[in-house]
């Protein structure tokens, strides 16, 4: 196993990808509760307007265990934001999708999202790809 790096310019970065990380964090809830969201719901919205998702799926992406998603699901989908329909590959398995107000919210969420988008405005095309490739390196996916 190897030695944990204790240098300076180490520390230093975790330092860095930990705030950046908060301030995301925070943002994000900021900006859910404009649409009196709470930051779960948010997230889980955000994923479904990408693609329709098992319970199962959805826990996956944000790693959780399945029965929380399932209380998120229910308080988006009791108000409009997110339907369950009958997978068209399983129809045994159910799909949480957004529904037309659900894709409106998620829009207007992303939009209103500008800490990260701000920042990497002041980067060129070159160093966000450089950024990019760094940070799916540091979480082990494959970098073309």
């Amino acid at each position: 196993m190897a030695t944990p790096r204790r240098d300076p310019l180490t520390l230093e970065v975790v330092e860095l990808i930990g705030t950046v990380v908060a301030r995301y964090y925070e943002e994000y809830e900021q900006a859910a509760a404009r649409h009196s969201l709470t930051g779960a719901q948010a997230r889980v919205l955000g994923l479904l307007s990408l693609e329709p998702l098992p319970m199962r799926g959805i826990a996956r992406k944000l790693k959780c265990e399945p029965s929380n998603v399932t209380g998120i699901v229910d308080r988006l989908e009791a108000r409009g934001l997110v339907e369950r329909r009958p997978d068209p590959a399983d129809r045994r398995v159910k799909l949480a999708a957004p529904t037309e107000e659900g894709r409106a919210t998620a829009s207007r969420l992303r939009d209103s999202l500008d800490f990260a988008r701000e920042p990497l405005a002041a980067l060129s095309d070159e160093e966000r790809e450089v950024l990019r490739d760094l940070l799916k390196r540091m979480l082990g996916e494959s970098v073309l």
